[in-house]
């Protein structure tokens, strides 16, 4: 299968309505904090102590952070919904 990055980010742009600065810092912070976890879990369970490449941590963080980002936006584990929740001003508190 040979996808092209331009080709998905313009289906991904058409197809994603703007968002509120409230609903993308909530977003943004929940893709913070499961960087910190999925980085916990890859050191954790992915440990190689062979594995002395200089910028070795730094390419798997790289690849960490873009694994939380992608969960983040495609809905995350629900720490953003509560955000919202309790943010003055956005849809999600005036429905409470």
């Amino acid at each position: 299968m040979n996808v092209e990055l331009s080709s998905v980010l313009g289906h991904l742009a058409a197809t994603t309505t703007p968002a509120s600065k409230g609903a993308n810092a909530a977003r943004e912070f929940e893709s913070v904090l499961l960087t910190s976890l999925f980085d916990s879990l890859q050191q954790s369970f992915a440990f190689d102590p062979q594995n002395t490449t200089p910028g070795a941590g730094d390419y798997r963080l790289m690849g960490t952070k873009a694994l939380a980002d992608a969960v983040s936006a495609g809905g995350g584990i629900g720490i953003a919904r509560l955000i919202l929740r309790h943010l003055p001003g956005t849809e999600a508190a005036a429905r409470q």
